[in-house]
């Protein structure tokens, strides 16, 4: 009985949530002052829900990695070439300032987006492709990220490649790594406690959400609606192109989708919180938007295609949100 009501309350948490984030970022922005107390609380939440990823994560998800390398390969390289290029674009485009535009860079140099495997399942895409992706470039965020924000743009503001390093590997790795040796030594502990997980991810994300809004509420009355279109044009972009490179390599249509939202969708509560801890709260505000429009826009393509048939993929429901 326990284990139905989890499903059904993880399955109605994260139909809802693209809402509840669009909700709480607009409380944070009108009433931020009660908010400010989560700011601590940011890299403990981020933890937790890479804890609940990490436990969700078998072996069938690695198995992609053997049988279609290609198909990975080029999805990472998307992930890590489209997304941080277009960001520092865009953000020079609009002529940010420095903070905003290394928030930006930070946003793009990400890895893919906690929610990304669940809109690849409902847009009919290749899912074990998606979880795969997320893992991989998960796993390469410790390097690859703070690499990508010293060269492009460390002369905006100063970047500690070796605090952005460490960061990761807490909120990241060592999380996902407790979470894979919990599904091995306690897996009834895990397949209890593996429903909740979604919900576990709204809220985190939520609260990820209502901390970052709150500390960034005087930057977005200012700037919001400047960097709201170039985060609305990043992740656009990031949607666009992942889907064209995979097409133009010749992918089948059900893994140009999954690359697509894996491209697009970016892990911004990561970003958010890299951003308060090594550079400014005003930097957090690029992640805390993409945090709200990227689950909106993933939610109405993934309806979009649900609509429309794809190539046969084999599929596994994620449970992580």
């Amino acid at each position: 009985m326990e284990h139905g009501t989890g499903q059904r309350i993880g399955r109605v948490a994260g139909a809802w949530f693209p809402v509840v984030v669009l909700v709480a970022g607009a409380i944070a922005v009108a009433v931020p002052g009660p908010f400010l107390v989560l700011g601590p609380l940011v890299t403990w939440l981020l933890a937790l829900i890479m804890l609940g990823m990490g436990m969700t994560l078998q072996a069938s998800d690695f198995t992609v990695v053997v049988r279609r390398p290609w198909a990975l390969v080029i999805g990472v390289v998307a992930q890590y070439v489209i997304m941080p290029l277009a960001g520092l674009g865009l953000a020079l485009l609009a002529q940010l300032p420095p903070a905003l535009v290394v928030g930006v860079v930070l946003v793009g140099s990400a890895p893919g987006g906690t929610a990304s495997n669940v809109m690849v399942y409902l847009a009919k895409g290749d899912t074990a492709l998606s979880v795969a992706m997320t893992t991989v470039s998960t796993l390469l965020a410790p390097l690859l990220t703070p690499l990508l924000v010293l060269l492009l743009a460390g002369s905006f503001l100063p970047v500690n490649t070796a605090g952005l390093f460490v960061s990761i590997v807490q909120i990241v790795i060592a999380p996902i790594v407790v979470g894979l040796l919990l599904r091995r030594l306690a897996p009834g502990f895990v397949h209890r406690v593996l429903d909740w997980m979604p919900l576990v991810s709204v809220v985190g994300i939520t609260l990820v959400v209502l901390a970052v809004v709150a500390g960034s509420a005087a930057a977005i009355l200012t700037t919001g609606l400047l960097v709201a279109l170039v985060v609305v044009l990043h992740n656009g972009l990031g949607l666009g192109l992942g889907y064209l490179a995979a097409r133009l390599v010749g992918m089948d249509e059900a893994t140009r989708r999954a690359v697509s939202i894996e491209v697009g969708m970016q892990n911004s509560g990561l970003a958010a919180g890299l951003a308060r801890v090594h550079f400014t709260p005003e930097s957090a505000l690029p992640a805390a938007l993409f945090s709200v429009w990227h689950n909106i826009s993933g939610s109405l393509l993934a309806s979009f295609w649900s609509r429309r048939p794809a190539a046969p993929v084999a599929e596994r429901e994620p449970t992580r949100v």
